[in-house]
């Protein structure tokens, strides 16, 4: 403040709109912010004094919802306040806009699919498809034409997003934008992929690989999820080879009876010990699969034997490759069952024709259709196995629901099929992997469990390869062999100097484009990188890993990661691997976990369950803050039911901002210091609140700091100091200038005070008020680079007579309050005269005070009364004497 200042800065109310006008106000401070560059990122400055964000980059394929809004507020409430301490903050925004979801949001809208057969259109153009359009099949692309549209649209949901993020306020330095199929991003994953695949930690083979049959690609372990299934348990009879004999193995898939290469049970399953060692006869297919013995079976689970399919499960995999079994593979990519020829090698039959015969029935079916097919063909007593008598199936089918794994984003279960695939070896380096995660701090803590159960249990290694096309594609290309087959054994990698490139148009070294494709040539790697081997760099993106030493070393690791809890598998987990494997550090320091909103069935909000409330129409309706208080009720890791009231509560509270900062303000006097009891007590009261909602802050419990600080504006500051100090505050002829200027610094340090405690959850609001008066009396411009409060603004104000001095002139004023409902006397009835009973201690600490509890309760002349017998705090009135008429 100014030395030479000798009054206040006051306003006039009469100046300002009667009602805040929210949206006026939202886009004038969004303009203002990014025209003063108020939170922009100094690289100028130490990183001791950086604070640094990975934000989440939402996928673009869509709307933004309310759970966006919950969590990304969540972020922005931590970061408003650490850049109030004075930190200098990297704040970047992503857009996730490659990989699959992005994929169908651009079929579905352009209806369109992708035929990489399909030649190239020129300056091809295509609008969103109305209902006429979707008449027809849809139009078939090229995968660069395909590619093209999905950059147009991603663009375009991009502004909307962005538009978004800053209506609600969030203070992002949007001069680090970054989009992860951008030429930044992909040059970053594909020097990730080189450095991982020179230091051993990534293979390419052929193997059987989970599979989407209608997203056509394969997918990770991290990106499944187990649906309830209605089916069914099929006992069927099995035979013995060179015995009359039959066991009967229940399975809830009859269609891969086909593809069974071996039968198992455990090892100390008396039922079945004498079994290991000899071959089973399957019925129909009359195939000789052998018989082993593994505790992986359970003996109580259905008939306790179990047939081995290639493949009906991740099981069925460990099986084949540790007994080295055949394989019959009989679902093909697109989930159809394929023609096989039983008699050929690999397909040996006791009875070749009638096997092919049975298995023609179920050429081109998918496992539903040919599960319905087999059911009956089952039934029939000629395709007995050898040695057993009746019909294969034995009963009638027993119904059951049980789990079935989907890919989270698909429609149909998956299946087990062999591809070629690359992969991150992980699997090896599993307590390494949890180690990392424990040097990490995790908010809520006990979410570190759930990183630390998902390591424990991981089965597979990474696969990050999928079979689509708007991705960031491998740098790898091969040699094609003389028969015109890609050698996979020798891959040529592209030069880092060269990234990124597309291999599906850039040449490798030493080659000519015409040499593409055909033998002696090359030819392109065509798979694309999972989503997540590019998002899991979101720390290095921002950081500029392997492209500028200096930047990266001052931003990595970062300090916190927010994220939702349901992708700690995905996007920490895999973060938490690539900063280990590249460079065995951890990729930020804490870890903070937003619940999920819930609609009113307790249902996760999201847009694939359909049951999402888009934000727009609510920030329009409750204001920008009003939403914001909403998401900042909620602490971390808490599921949270969306609850518009809420909304409503958070609208109020602006208004009442609103015409608080009027009142107050709107007082004028001589800069001064607090003198009074009144006013030295409300500060006291005040730095409490100060450091209850630090330390809740501290913690990253924002919801408990806005708690306190809400509960003070009203309890504290509205309902009972501005009333108690407002009569001071205007002055008088009664009232000294000393009097005066102490309530009007009381109710302006009030109002400094929890402006800026409000700030990170109520930008927009608090912005405002501030810039009325205070924005110059500080010389802090903005409320947001103002220093968050503390000890300084309570310098130089003296101790209150007693520490309980603010309560106990509450608790009176309250009594006298309740008095005058109960008798029906309005609040502006002035009383005559009237005597006040409490405590003797009581009377003594509020002595000081008693002076504004009479104003403000419009009492001309009063007594005292001491009695013993009441508690502290506790008041009475007796000789209540009105005036003869009621005041305006």
């Amino acid at each position: 403040m100014s030395a030479e200042r000798k009054t206040v800065i006051s306003i006039d109310p009469q100046t300002l709109a009667k009602h805040f006008d929210a949206p006026e106000a939202e886009h004038r401070w969004d303009r203002v912010w990014q025209e003063q560059q108020t939170y922009r990122y100094d690289a100028t400055i130490p990183r001791e004094r950086t604070f640094v964000i990975d934000t989440p980059p939402p996928t673009v394929s869509g709307s933004l919802h309310m759970g966006h809004i919950f969590s990304y507020t969540h972020t922005d409430v931590i970061v408003r306040y650490k850049r109030m301490l004075g930190m200098n903050i990297f704040y970047p925004m992503g857009w996730d806009d490659n990989g699959l979801p992005t994929e169908r949001r651009v079929q579905n809208y352009f209806h369109v699919t992708c035929n990489p057969k399909v030649p190239y259109i020129e300056n091809f153009e295509r609008e969103h498809a109305g209902t006429k359009a979707r008449e027809h099949h849809a139009l078939e692309l090229s995968r660069k034409n395909f590619i093209e549209l999905c950059l147009k649209l991603t663009k375009e949901d991009e502004k909307a997003f962005m538009e978004l993020w800053r209506r609600i306020g969030l203070s992002v330095d949007w001069l680090e934008q970054y989009a992860t199929i951008d030429d930044h991003c992909r040059h970053l994953a594909q020097l990730s992929f080189l450095d991982l695949y020179e230091k051993g930690h990534i293979y390419h083979h052929e193997s059987p690989t989970m599979w989407d049959v209608n997203f056509q690609t394969a997918v990770a372990q991290a990106e499944l999820e187990d649906r309830p299934v209605t089916g069914a348990f099929y006992r069927v009879a099995f035979g013995v080879e060179g015995q009359s004999r039959q066991f009967t193995i229940a399975t809830t898939r009859p269609e891969l009876l086909a593809a069974c290469v071996a039968v198992t049970a455990h090892p100390d399953d008396s039922r079945y010990k004498d079994l290991f060692g000899k071959r089973a006869i399957t019925p129909l297919f009359r195939v000789p699969v052998p018989i082993f013995p593994s505790e992986l079976a359970e003996p109580d689970k259905g008939t306790g034997i179990l047939m081995v399919c290639t493949f009906g499960d991740q099981t069925d995999v460990k099986w084949w490759k540790e007994q080295g079994l055949a394989l019959r593979q009989i679902i093909g990519l697109n989930g159809h069952l394929l023609p096989v020829t039983f008699g050929a090698p690999g397909w040996e039959s006791l009875n070749a024709d009638a096997a092919n015969a049975y298995y023609a029935q179920l050429v081109g079916k998918s496992p539903k259709a040919a599960k319905k097919i087999m059911e009956e063909l089952l039934r029939d007593p000629n395709g007995a196995a050898p040695g057993t008598e009746g019909t294969p199936l034995q009963g009638e089918p027993q119904p059951l629901t049980h789990d079935v794994k989907f890919y989270e984003k698909g429609e149909q279960p998956l299946e087990f099929i062999p591809t070629r695939q690359w992969f991150v070896r992980l699997m090896d380096k599993k307590e390494m992997l949890m180690d990392k995660g424990n040097q990490i701090q995790w908010h809520p803590d006990h979410m570190r469990l759930r990183y630390l159960n998902w390591t424990e249990n991981l089965q597979f290694d990474w696969c990050i390869s999928r079979q689509r096309y708007f991705g960031v594609s491998f740098p790898v290309w091969y040699p094609v062999k003389a028969d015109g087959m890609p050698d996979y054994d020798h891959p040529i990698l592209a030069d880092r100097s060269r990234l990124p490139i597309d291999p599906m148009s850039d040449v490798p070294p030493s080659y000519s484009p015409d040499q593409r494709d055909i033998p002696g040539g090359f030819t392109g790697e065509p798979d694309v990188f999972d989503t997540w081997f590019t998002s899991s760099l979101t720390p290095q993106v921002g950081s500029h890993w392997e492209k500028n030493l200096e930047r990266h070393k001052k931003l990595f690791p970062m300090d916190i990661r927010p994220q939702a809890h349901d992708i700690i598998r995905t996007w920490a987990f895999y973060t938490i691997a690539k900063a280990a494997l590249h460079e065995n550090t951890i990729p930020w320091k804490h870890v903070i976990l937003s619940g999920w909103i819930l609609d009113p069935d307790r249902k996760k909000m999201s847009k694939s369950k359909g049951n999402v409330v888009t934000p727009m129409q609510f920030v329009e309706d409750y204001t920008s803050d009003g939403v914001r208080y909403w998401a900042a009720n909620a602490r971390l890791g808490t599921d949270t039911a969306f609850d518009p009231s809420i909304l409503k509560i958070g609208k109020r509270l602006v208004t009442k901002l609103f015409n608080a900062g009027k009142f107050v303000l709107a007082n004028a006097a001589d800069v001064a210091p607090i003198t009074e009891e009144l006013d030295k007590a409300f500060a006291l009261k005040l730095a409490q609140l100060v450091k209850e909602a630090t330390a809740a802050m501290e913690e990253f419990d924002f919801a408990a700091a806005l708690s306190a600080t809400e509960r003070f504006f009203w309890q504290n500051f509205t309902d009972n100091y501005l009333e108690l100090a407002k009569n001071r505050a205007r002055g008088g002829e009664k009232i000294s200038a000393a009097a005066q200027a102490s309530a009007v610094a009381g109710l302006r340090l009030g109002l400094n005070v929890l402006l800026r405690l409000f700030a990170p959850m109520m930008p927009y609001i608090t912005e405002e008020i501030w810039s009325w008066a205070f924005a110059e009396e500080t010389g802090h411009r903005s409320i947001h680079k103002a220093p968050w409060p503390g000890d300084a603004d309570f310098q130089g104000i003296d101790t209150p007579h007693s520490a309980d001095s603010f309560d106990a002139t509450v608790a009176c004023i309250t009594e006298l309050r309740k008095y005058k409902t109960e008798h029906e006397l309005s609040i502006s009835r002035e009383i005559e005269r009237l005597t006040l009973i409490a405590h003797p201690d009581t009377l003594e600490i509020v002595n000081a005070t008693l002076g504004d509890v009479m104003a403000a309760i419009r009492v001309k002349s009063y007594a005292i009364d001491a009695d013993t017998a009441l508690e502290a705090n506790v008041f009475a009135v007796r000789d209540v004497a009105l005036t003869e008429q009621v005041n305006s």
